[in-house]
């Protein structure tokens, strides 16, 4: 299985490509939140997949990953655009570099797993500590919204065996709702595809994407939200 830490180190244009195949997600935080002129957190922003979008519509945002590399892409993309009310910070979700009741809506996509699966002998202390750090800088009425696999290259939700416990806890122990989207991944070409797939989810299914010449892999995404009062 390929290292994702070392890939969100030193991998982050190629990472990029891949998460460019997949949807814009605007629409599906805007049904949750409401996002025009808001202040709004983006919790392991990476190369800026939702900070990106969400930007053109909120007052402000303010993108934390622990991943320079990442960082230096999501600026890039956000100045090249021409976006003025932003900012990125390295941080660790469980030590947020932000103040207090700074924020209305704090997204969260693909990144909390990496410290709250099973792998983690402390990953319900882990997860405590990411919650209250959202509390912590979220102002009251604001909104939480975490978005994580549900599962790749299945057309139904087939999460992994080692974040069902962190899922389980996030509905049963902090009251977030939950429901389950696609979030298909769509490329140009099957060598397109191959690649990719190979890079990020391993040879086992980039063997498949080339046996079956997939060129649109399916994906399910789980979504939680909850709004503090």
């Amino acid at each position: 299985m390929p290292n994702h830490d070392e890939i969100y180190r030193s991998e982050a244009d190629q990472y990029d490509e891949m998460i460019a195949r997949q949807p814009n997600l605007l629409q599906v935080v805007s049904e949750i939140r409401a996002v025009d002129g808001l202040d709004v957190v983006d919790m392991g922003a990476g190369t800026g997949r939702l900070t990106t979008v969400l930007a053109p519509k909120v007052k402000s945002i303010v993108a934390v990953d622990a991943s320079e590399a990442m960082l230096k892409l999501t600026s890039d993309r956000l100045r090249e655009a021409g976006h003025t009310n932003w900012g990125v910070l390295v941080g660790d979700h469980r030590q947020l570099p932000l103040e207090d009741n700074c924020a209305d809506l704090v997204v969260s996509g693909w990144s909390i797993c990496y410290v709250s699966s099973t792998a983690h002998k402390d990953w319900q202390s882990n997860l405590e500590r990411v919650i209250g750090e959202m509390r912590r800088v979220l102002k009251v009425g604001g909104t939480a919204i975490i978005l994580e696999t549900m599962g790749t290259g299945f057309e139904t939700p087939h999460p992994p065996d080692f974040l069902k416990d962190y899922y389980a806890e996030l509905t049963d122990v902090y009251g977030f709702d939950h429901k389950w989207i696609r979030t298909d991944y769509s490329f140009e070409s099957v060598e397109q595809a191959e690649r990719l797939t190979r890079f990020f989810f391993g040879d086992d299914l980039g063997d498949r994407v080339a046996r079956d010449r997939i060129i649109t892999l399916p994906e399910c995404a789980g979504i939680w939200w909850r709004t503090f009062d």
